[in-house]
């Protein structure tokens, strides 16, 4: 059994009510492959140390190792059958937007309900650069309507 359906199966691993990837971290024990097409084009916007303190901050002195609860980071995961409706929102000009399309294809691969937002001409952290845009007031909403719904109900 691998440690994801052993983690899926234990008594006190309470399952997550939603998964919220905005955007989805990559693997931090790899360079995500998506940055490497639009690093050129997006120089200083996101960088390999950026994601690495996101993972330390989540994982604390696990980060970089492979004893991690799926929960925590469900792009290692390889069984995604257990997890629940998943909220992914990515920009196209995202050096993480690759990671988190190829997240969700995965999902669906594994019959995880999905909510997929590509926003078009947007970039990282457009919500928080561009906080009082109509693209971020949508995304805004998208994302409060998902979570009243999934964690509310």
């Amino acid at each position: 059994m691998g440690d994801d359906q052993q983690y899926a199966k234990r008594a006190d691993a309470e399952p997550p009510a939603s998964v919220l990837a905005v955007p989805p971290l990559p693997d931090a024990r790899r360079p995500p492959p998506g940055a490497v097409k639009l690093r050129a084009r997006l120089r200083g916007c996101l960088r390999r140390l950026d994601i690495e303190l996101a993972w330390s901050a989540v994982l604390g002195e696990k980060s970089g190792t492979d004893d991690v609860h799926p929960y925590s980071a469900p792009g290692r995961a390889t069984n995604l059958t257990n997890l629940p409706d998943t909220f992914i929102a990515v920009a196209q000009f995202d050096v993480l937007r690759d990671e988190g399309i190829d997240f969700a294809r995965r999902l669906l691969a594994a019959n995880v309900p999905v909510n997929l937002h590509l926003y078009a001409r947007a970039f990282h952290a457009w919500d928080r650069f561009a906080a009082a845009s109509a693209l971020s007031r949508s995304f805004g909403q998208t994302w409060h309507t998902f979570l009243r719904r999934n964690l509310h109900d």
